[in-house]
């Protein structure tokens, strides 16, 4: 008979997204894990398989939660600008913090197909709410009547990435919030 589960594992993983967050797949030893995650290794490998998996566990935890709030934060302003402004600041406001989306990325890039697979879907339903958020603020004369809301989403996707990477980098917030506010005017 097995043992029950002596941890609480939406708990444990949110520590492991930290660990992965800061330190990376690399980086993050599984002696890192077991002690941010307050677990014992075979707790580790019995529940998650391997740090693979717990990776890729953590990766999904993390991508759909920051796509939650990204969506909360468009869907927050009445005009179209305002959810974009929004889901801006808030990206200036946790920018310091690492991004395990973004850290994600400069490791792997997009050749490991995993990765490419939890990333792809998250992108699209991000991709298509920045895009629909601008073509409200086109509709509302916010925005630049010409612009293509896809390439423009695209461009603040880059914009956002390039925020944390900043802000992880030692960018100070009016620095951000300088670059947060070019975007914003690139849009008009």
């Amino acid at each position: 008979m097995a043992r029950p589960r002596e941890f609480d594992a939406d708990a444990a993983l949110e520590r492991a997204v930290a660990v992965f967050a800061e330190h990376g797949f690399e980086g993050s030893s599984a002696q890192m894990l077991v002690d941010g995650m307050e677990i014992g290794r075979q707790s580790l490998y019995a529940a998650y398989g391997d740090k693979w998996q717990l990776y890729l566990a953590a990766l999904k935890r993390y991508g759909e939660a920051e796509g939650r709030a990204h969506l909360d934060a468009l869907r927050s302003g009445a005009r179209g600008m305002d959810g974009i402004r929004a889901m801006l600041e808030r990206v200036v406001q946790t920018a310091k913090r690492p991004c395990l989306g973004t850290n994600a990325v400069c490791e792997f890039g997009a050749a490991h197909p995993d990765i490419a697979k939890l990333r792809a879907p998250l992108a699209k339903r991000l991709r298509g709410a920045v895009a629909a958020r601008i073509a409200d603020a086109q509709k509302e004369g916010d925005a630049a009547a010409g612009l293509d809301p896809q390439a423009a989403a695209d461009y603040l996707i880059a914009t956002i990435a390039g925020l944390r990477i900043g802000g992880r980098g030692g960018a100070d917030r009016a620095q951000l919030t300088g670059i947060a506010q070019l975007a914003l005017r690139a849009l008009r």
